[in-house]
């Protein structure tokens, strides 16, 4: 069984808010902590770069905490002085209180899911006999700490459903311990495995052990070592993991990854090896019969992946196809002038392919919106999945001898749905809706096309109430990502729901780097390219400001992650064009940042000022080498978790300590969540606060009032 999965990467969202006149000065009585400032230049090919807060990289030093903690306390008295802050906060407690299910999994006659109840801090396992059977919860990760912030990373199912892989952590550190679940007791095996963390589990048919992905175990590597030099190995229960057998590693470049997955027949292990986050990869063939490793495409050039099926490997690749078409891979003679294409080359983009009932399902993106097709193992057209209009398809699960397929789906106003597809009869009913405390029938989602600086097309979902009076005096929730390849898809929300109800816009454009239209837009929007997403979200917000949809005043920028960069990008770049700007755990040090934690994985994304030429780019557009002491900027807050172990919250300590020191306007705040790291884990109690924080600092900072 196979589980595929697609997470929209984004900020939390939006507030309702309409305006209030006679607001004040958002920045008015705002007094900082006092910061040091230290003379530290840096030589980068002859040009000198001064970086005045390198202290403030230390996490460990204990002035760098009683700094965090003078800054978390401006910050609070700032946010706690809204009137409207507790009111905010209960009711987005109210409207994140209804259940969720995300897409099973089949095995043995079982169904494994994860389900949160509305409010727990932790979405449990639980085990169901059959479709129409009862459940039970299997893995509760509620009780592995008091205040829900231990997290189950991720989990696998056996192919029997005997055992359950999991991955936990605490903190949102995401350093997964592996431990085994055995399904009849509910008990966990003696089996415990550090060094987990982004597992990929493959297990043996008859269920004696798997094959898997890790990283050095702790204390063998220098701590910078931890998050690289990963290996795929098998271990077989009840062994000593130190003692498990090396499968495939890359010592000679420690930023290669793994992802590992077993043919139906059980005679091949497929490897994926990846070059840091990119999707381009080599594929590994190991014949389990002979013990043989082949290596079937070579260079990290294209995309590659898919999955093996009674001896084929049918290949999804980018290989002189930016937009993705599918190879059949006979594994008795794989060499590549002997591989066949089934499907060619269209206008959408692919996204992914699963062989689900002895079928190929092929997931693809129609202008930013999913739809899946199905597909004859020799790529004859069969049809397709009847999916609601503009929803995205977030997982979808199947087994390859079952006709029975799950897929998840959901719309700006279309909350998470489990939807069953029989493959034999080509229907489709619902398997799961939440009952949620709303309406959705008064609101409307459009698409438009917007004009960027170079001309290139770029399109952008805008969700708002079905009366929308275009005058400019709504407010607007711009958000953005643009990286990476992924895609921003039609997504629901409780709380962008909630901002629609009060008369609020929600727009997310589909930016350069992303993956919505294919690898050439992915490739328009990296490296020396990275302007352009930048450029597209300007492009976005001047056309809700010319059309009627807000106005500058009333507009709010927010992006995580790499749209924490974006976002940094544009407080820096265009300052005029925002009302507020919000930043979360974000890339703003843009010539340090693959200095820590994992960001060596993002250097074939963004370059490395190491490279001279790919320097200059980089300083051109670094956040936090791009603040002036001569401009007015927006409004800001910066957030970002203790325990982010993805992008070090030194980027936005650094930035902060900058703006408070030379920039004008303002106010720049700072909360650093304790116990969290980049969201991923993050407990429900914690999410629902922090949103709470953001949407009072835009109430205050905009002069607005929650109706």
């Amino acid at each position: 069984m196979r589980t595929f999965t697609k997470e929209t990467v984004l900020g939390a969202l939006a507030l309702a808010v309409c305006l209030a006149g006679g607001a004040e000065s958002p920045g008015a009585g705002i007094s900082y902590p006092a910061t040091r400032a230290e003379k530290v230049t840096d030589d980068y090919f002859g040009t000198a770069i001064s970086d005045p807060y390198r202290w403030l990289e230390n996490g460990e030093s204990p002035e760098v905490a009683a700094w965090t903690e003078a800054q978390n306390a401006v910050t609070r008295r700032y946010l706690d002085a809204v009137p409207a802050r507790p009111a905010i906060a209960k009711r987005l407690k109210a409207l994140w209180n209804y259940e969720k299910m995300d897409t099973p999994v089949e095995a043995g006659g079982l169904l494994f899911y994860t389900k949160n109840d509305g409010l727990q801090n932790q979405s449990p396992l639980y085990v169901q006999e059959g479709p129409e059977g009862a459940s039970r919860v299997l893995i509760d990760p509620n009780t592995l700490s008091a205040d829900g912030t231990v997290a189950m990373d991720w989990w696998y199912v056996s192919e029997k459903g005997k055992y359950v892989a999991y991955g936990t952590s605490p903190n949102g550190t995401e350093q997964s311990v592996l431990r085994i679940r055995e399904t009849a007791t509910g008990r966990d095996l003696s089996d415990v495995i550090d060094g987990c963390r982004f597992s990929s589990v493959a297990w043996l048919p008859d269920e004696t052990g798997f094959y898997y992905t890790r990283f050095p175990k702790p204390g063998t590597v220098p701590e910078n070592e931890r998050n690289y030099n990963r290996k795929v190995l098998f271990h077989r229960l009840g062994d000593d993991p130190e003692a498990d057998t090396l499968v495939l590693a890359c010592p000679a470049k420690k930023e290669i990854g793994f992802g590992v997955a077993l043919s139906n027949d059980a005679n091949h292990l497929l490897i994926s090896a990846y070059e840091g986050s990119d999707r381009s990869t080599e594929i590994w063939v190991k014949d389990l019969r002979s013990g043989a490793l082949v290596q079937i495409t070579r260079g990290f050039h294209d995309q590659y992946e898919g999955e093996i099926y009674n001896g084929v490997f049918y290949c999804l690749t980018t290989e002189g196809a930016p937009n993705g078409r599918v190879f059949a891979v006979d594994l008795v003679d794989p060499r590549r002038e002997k591989w066949t294409e089934i499907i060619p080359e269209g206008k959408d983009s692919l996204d992914s392919i699963a062989i689900y009932g002895g079928r190929l399902f092929v997931e693809s993106l129609h202008n930013a919106t999913c739809r899946v097709d199905i597909r004859g193992l020799d790529g004859k057209d069969l049809g397709s999945v009847p999916l609601p209009p503009m929803v995205s398809v977030s997982g979808t699960s199947g087994r390859w001898d079952s006709r029975r397929v799950f897929l998840t789906v959901s719309g700006f106003t279309l909350p998470k749905t489990v939807l069953r597809y029989d493959v034999g009869e080509g229907s489709l009913a619902t398997f799961f809706a939440p009952r949620v405390p709303f309406r959705t029938d008064d609101f409307a989602t459009e698409q438009v096309w917007v004009t960027s600086r170079d001309g290139t097309k770029v399109s952008m979902f805008v969700a708002h109430k079905k009366d929308l009076r275009r005058d400019g005096t709504a407010p607007c929730y711009l958000t953005g990502y643009g990286g990476f390849t992924i895609s921003e898809t039609p997504f629901f929300s409780p709380v962008v729901l909630w901002w629609l109800e009060q008369g609020g816009v929600f727009a997310l454009p589909n930016l350069r780097g992303g993956g919505e239209y294919g690898e050439a837009w992915h490739r328009a929007g990296m490296r020396e390219k990275k302007q352009n997403v930048f450029d597209d979200f300007y492009a976005a917000a001047e056309f809700l400001v010319a059309n009627g949809y807000t106005s500058k005043e009333r507009l709010a920028a927010e992006g995580g992650s790499n749209g924490g960069l974006l976002t940094g990008a544009a407080l820096t770049q265009r300052p005029d064009l925002f009302g507020a700007v919000v930043i979360e755990v974000p890339l703003l040090d843009m010539l340090r940042y693959h200095r820590f934690s994992i960001a060596r994985y993002w250097i074939p994304e963004y370059g490395s000022s190491e490279d001279p030429e790919q320097f200059k780019y980089l300083r051109a557009y670094s956040p936090y080498h791009n603040v002036r002491g001569d401009v007015t900027y927006p409004p800001t807050l910066l957030m970002t978790g203790a325990s982010d172990s993805r992008v070090d919250p030194l980027h936005a300590r650094k930035m902060a300590a900058l703006l408070q020191a030379e920039g004008k306007g303002g106010p720049f705040l700072l909360r650093v969540e304790t116990k969290a790291g980049h969201g991923q884990g993050k407990p429900t109690a914690k999410r629902i606060e922090e949103a709470a924080d953001r949407f009072a600092f835009l109430v205050r900072t905009l002069g607005m009032k929650v109706r």
